[in-house]
């Protein structure tokens, strides 16, 4: 299996998995194609979310704003899994939850010496990567001549809250299709709570969306154990003025 995630909207992900079906018969997988543009960190904290459901498989995810640069192509393997992408920290946070803290994954560089574009790397780099990898198999990229083990990349991890016993302070890290912002509050902060202020606004707290009638703000943990901002049937982000990267606060009466 190689499943694919880019944020390259349609039709670009057609001619990566062209390049791919050239090459080997796996099986094709779409994880996602409309990420946000250019947003690695959201990109990367999705990829974290979805992988880990997955069994071992290559993972193609390019979400690249410096495609065409001196950013290092990379292959990561976590385990029985590889992923495939730019060196920009997209890949980082999926491949240690795949394998673990207590684990270390391994960095490979890709040389793409010779691409035959410079603004279209998914298709001319990374794409012939996952059917290489994916040919030769995880436990045998050592034998791929254009791998180069590394031991520096780009890290990327997500920013920690501010816990005190009164008061939480963190951020929205991503805002999904139904507008839910998912902030990096852990969900255990509001155990037992039924009421918290938002940013000064009171907000029931809820274990479901139905919790509230429609069209009432609550506050609940997501199936990521993270607080989010939500509205039952709407839009918590519109309805707490909240974007991705903005500062929420909670309090506690």
């Amino acid at each position: 299996m190689i499943t694919l995630a880019s944020d390259f909207g349609s039709p670009y992900p057609a001619a990566m998995k062209g390049v791919i079906l050239r090459r080997t018969e796996a099986r094709l997988v779409d994880v996602a194609h409309d990420l946000p543009r250019q947003d690695v960190r959201a990109a990367a904290f999705w990829l974290r979310e979805v992988l880990p459901w997955f069994p071992p498989a290559v993972h193609l995810a390019v979400i690249d704003p410096g495609v065409g640069t001196e950013r290092t192509a990379m292959v990561a393997r976590a385990g029985g899994h590889a992923l495939v992408g730019p060196d920009n920290g997209v890949l980082v946070p999926a491949a240690r939850e795949l394998l673990g803290e207590d684990s270390r994954v391994e960095y490979f560089a890709i040389d793409d010496e010779g691409a035959a574009s410079s603004t279209f790397h998914g298709r001319d780099v990374f794409a012939p990567a996952a059917a290489e990898v994916h040919e030769v198999g995880v436990d045998d990229l050592d034998s791929l001549g254009r791998l180069t083990p590394v031991d520096e990349y780009e890290d990327l991890s997500f920013p920690k809250p501010t816990v005190a016993d009164d008061a939480v302070v963190g951020e929205v890290l991503v805002v999904d299709d139904f507008g839910n912002a998912i902030t990096n509050v852990p969900g255990d902060v509001i155990e037992g709570v039924e009421q918290v202020r938002v940013n000064g606004q009171s907000v029931p707290v809820g274990e479901t969306f139905a919790a509230v009638p429609p069209g009432q703000w609550l506050v609940t943990v997501g199936s990521h154990g993270n607080v989010e901002l939500d509205v039952n049937r709407g839009r918590g982000d519109e309805a707490f003025g909240v974007a991705a990267g903005d500062e929420v606060r909670l309090t506690f009466d």
